[in-house]
């Protein structure tokens, strides 16, 4: 596993997801007599690796701190069918009210992490790095980019603050690719620069450029391949555009330093989860 810092939003986005779930009260737990107490499993029913445990435990601490909670396995670590992951014990109208909302959380996040460590190992006889996108579910980027961390995948820039990605519309409007990375240097002189070409003639205007990283936006294998060697170290190389796991191991093996790929937090599909009781 890479670095697993928390995201510092992740109290607050527990608490909105919570508001969000609960409102004004649960009024199905409310049928619970106040003081029954449960002991409960989450299991998987499918395979996976495990990711959004301290948002489970951040979900039900919010809501009853005394609840008890044994995860069964460590974040990261990989998990089969019919699997406990975690012992619940406590209040019984908390862990209801507080399932959904957990398993949301973890289904998401383990999905995530298991599609990202699928495609890392796949690409791992390369020295490629595998990215993410900002095609992220909306509320839960920090929670999925540190997801695809989890997955031994690579994160790409947080937002629109924090680098440059300059696009064919920003060159459009700024006059051309060195007059867009020039005003971005000005501009920011200690931020990343990267830019999207659409051929071999846009790199190399993007390399006399001196841009950071250079996105090679949809090239075709033989594209990408003399990329690499008219590169010959110069910038760093990003492979985009709609790649999926068949192409993969292909484009990782033409040398390029990156393969960002948007599905990784935007196409995944929840890792199958239950809480049961008992």
């Amino acid at each position: 596993m890479s670095d697993t810092a928390l995201p510092n939003d992740l109290e607050s986005v527990i608490e909105q997801a919570l508001d969000e779930d609960i409102g004004s009260g649960d009024i199905t737990a409310q049928l619970i007599p106040e003081n029954t107490t449960i002991a409960a499993t989450i299991v998987a029913k499918e395979s996976g690796v495990l990711c959004g445990s301290p948002w489970v435990d951040a979900v039900f601490q919010q809501l009853d701190p005394d609840i008890e909670l044994a995860w069964q396995l460590a974040e990261g670590q990989s998990f089969s069918s019919g699997q406990i992951l975690l012992r619940l014990k406590g209040r019984a109208r908390a862990i209801m009210t507080g399932e959904r909302t957990a398993l949301n959380f973890l289904q998401t996040l383990s999905a995530t992490a298991t599609q990202t460590q699928q495609l890392v190992e796949s690409v791992s006889h390369t020295e490629v790095a595998i990215l993410d996108t900002r095609k992220t579910l909306p509320g839960l980027r920090t929670a999925q980019k540190y997801a695809v961390r989890v997955g031994g995948g690579t994160n790409h820039r947080l937002g629109l603050f924090d680098a440059f990605l300059i696009k064919e519309n920003h060159i459009a409007a700024c006059g051309g690719i060195h007059a867009a990375i020039t005003a971005a240097r000005d501009l920011y002189p200690n931020k990343p620069v990267e830019i999207e070409v659409r051929d071999l003639e846009e790199l190399d205007q993007a390399l006399a450029a001196k841009a950071d990283t250079v996105m090679l936006d949809n090239f075709g294998l033989e594209e990408l391949s003399l990329a690499v060697e008219r590169n010959n170290g110069q910038a760093k190389l990003e492979a985009s555009g709609g790649i999926d796991g068949e192409a993969l191991v292909s484009i990782a093996e033409t040398g390029v330093d990156y393969i960002s790929i948007g599905a990784l937090t935007k196409n995944c599909r929840a890792i199958d989860l239950s809480l049961l009781i008992g």
